[in-house]
């Protein structure tokens, strides 16, 4: 029964992961569409969240499934709980791509504004937060996580060089301002997927130390 247990407790670790990928994969998908203004590929991005929606689902039911069936305790009830947490993070993560994917359905009805450099560079940042919370959460690395943590004051910064730079082009001229406004918020939303990362990592030390680091990590 035991051993029943931690084989399902493992795939709920690779289905987890699974959608780990395909998110991280979506954000990657989204840029290239951005930057390529290719509209097929963004459309490609709004229908592939249905699968983020079905990996969400499937890992809720699976939780509480484990935890009516297993009462389980200590390390492996912290495991379960986190994994219900992650999940959403996740999913909220695969709505911050359809939102990029919508707006850039919208500036790609006009001429691009300017070359996307920070933009691109913000989304790689934010994409591997997400992939390094994921390693930390397998390999219960609360060192890993920690540099998370730390990564998001960079995301943080480039969307402030963006606005600024994205507000001047408003200032010289109030033709720009449709399109610049849109690229502030698809730079907000690359700063949410940093920030879901966060929360992951913040996770991880929670399921590993049992030390809650909300609000607390500089």
């Amino acid at each position: 029964m035991q051993r029943h247990f931690h084989e399902e407790l493992d795939a709920l670790k690779q289905t987890l992961l699974a959608m780990g990928g395909l998110v991280e994969d979506q954000i990657r998908r989204v840029m290239t569409a951005l930057v390529e203004r290719d509209s097929e590929l963004d459309q490609e991005v709004i229908d592939r969240d249905a699968q983020v929606n079905a990996y969400d689902i499937e890992v809720d039911e699976k939780c509480v499934e484990l935890l009516a069936l297993h009462q389980p305790a200590a390390g492996d009830l912290r495991f379960i709980t986190t994994a219900m947490k992650i999940v959403t993070d996740l999913e909220r993560i695969g709505d911050q791509a359809v939102n990029i994917a919508q707006r850039a359905l919208e500036l790609n009805r006009e001429p691009q504004l300017k070359p996307y450099i920070d933009l691109p560079r913000m989304a790689e940042k934010s994409q591997r937060m997400v992939k390094e919370s994921l390693d930390a959460f397998v390999t219960r690395d609360t060192e890993l996580a920690r540099r998370v943590c730390a990564e998001d004051a960079e995301v943080d910064a480039l969307k402030e060089q963006i606005f600024r730079e994205l507000l001047t082009f408003m200032m010289e001229d109030a033709r720009t301002i449709p399109r610049a406004i849109r690229l502030i918020l698809i730079s907000r939303f690359l700063e949410r997927v940093a920030d879901h990362a966060t929360n992951i990592a913040e996770m991880v030390i929670y399921m590993v130390e049992s030390k809650i680091v909300r609000h607390t990590l500089a």
